[in-house]
């Protein structure tokens, strides 16, 4: 249920329908605006018409049911975008946020090497995979926490803030330490455990869909870290699984528009895995900018060919450049920037 409160309600009077709230066995989750504040009362919703009560209030102007099965994510609970703070970054602002750099950590020299490089043609986040989830069990699995001092070292040298995967509960410790983002990859989607544990971090979120993952379901994962109290949350469309065998994944991009309506949550695209292949990350990477996305995730490296996981789909250094140029033309014709 949405509590709507009325113009210019005090303090007092927000704490006092939290408190009322929270006696009837439900979690608020306030939202304060402009003008009006909204408090989401999130539980159980067998027993929500207990919440009418609340009109009785004289602070209290409307209570009202929210109709989608995503609370929290829903453009029920915020009409406007909701922006994400990623050190002095900004994500779902009128800034395209580009987050660059290679899928796997694999030496000092590549990470600091990619990080100079990619900050150089304006990138403002640097990613990079310290811990691997791969199909096979022979495949590179990363560098572990190696991977993620490297990483931090990069942070240093560049000032850019850092995204790296999480993938178990009890690494999230870990991996906060170092990182500005967790991003929880299209495998751990749905690892409901996990997604508790990112919650409780208190660190940005970036949440990647499954490759058979619905837009609702995608959408509800999200809210596993919304309602355990962690507002930061960033959508990534990765691509999902369909027929088609010309490309690694089918790269959704009308899950942008569609996510746009749905929910206030940033939503970013990550063209390098939707494709898998270098040369057409550019024409999708355009075509999200084009579609309203916030900001895009690409993998650069120096030497693709000798890359210990992913090469096929990354673009070296000078192309990534290349890429940025283009992409600042098409954000200015779309009244965005980059």
């Amino acid at each position: 249920m949405i509590i709507v409160l009325k113009a210019h309600s005090t303090d007092a009077e927000v704490a006092h329908v939290e408190r009322r709230i929270q006696s009837m066995g439900y979690r608020p989750h306030t939202i304060r605006g402009e003008l009006r504040t909204v408090i989401g009362a999130v539980g159980d919703d067998r027993g929500k018409e207990r919440l009418r009560a609340l009109e009785s209030l004289e602070c209290v102007e409307a209570v009202t049911p929210i109709l989608q099965p995503f609370k929290l994510a829903s453009r029920e609970v915020r009409k406007g975008n909701s922006q994400v703070a990623v050190g002095d970054v900004v994500v779902g602002g009128p800034t395209i946020v580009v987050m660059a750099g290679p899928c796997s950590v694999e030496s000092r020299l590549q990470v600091l090497d990619v990080a100079a490089r990619v900050k150089a043609a304006g990138a403002r986040v640097l990613r990079g995979g310290a811990f691997q989830p791969r199909t096979s069990p022979y495949a590179f699995q990363g560098l572990e926490t190696e991977g993620l001092k490297l990483l931090a070292e990069a942070k240093r040298e560049t000032g850019l803030p850092i995204i790296t995967e999480v993938m178990e509960p009890e690494r999230v410790d870990l991996v906060a330490e170092h990182a500005d983002v967790l991003q929880i990859g299209a495998r751990n989607v749905q690892n409901f455990s996990l997604l508790r544990r990112v919650a409780e971090s208190g660190k940005p979120v970036l949440l990647k869909r499954g490759m058979s993952t619905t837009i609702q379901e995608w959408l509800l994962s999200a809210e596993y870290v919304l309602s355990g109290g962690n507002p930061n949350v960033i959508l990534c469309e990765r691509g999902i699984r369909t027929f088609e065998t010309s490309t690694r994944f089918t790269l959704d991009l009308n899950a942008v528009p569609v996510l746009k309506k749905l929910t206030h949550l940033p939503v970013v695209v990550d063209p390098s895995h939707g494709t898998g292949h270098w040369e057409y990350v550019e024409s999708m990477a355009l075509a999200a900018v084009a579609a309203g996305a916030d900001g895009l995730l690409i993998e650069v490296h120096p030497k693709p060919e000798e890359a210990l996981s992913d090469g096929p789909q990354s673009l070296k250094p000078e192309r990534f450049a290349a890429l940025m140029t283009r992409l600042r033309k098409v954000a200015r014709a779309v009244d965005r920037d980059l």
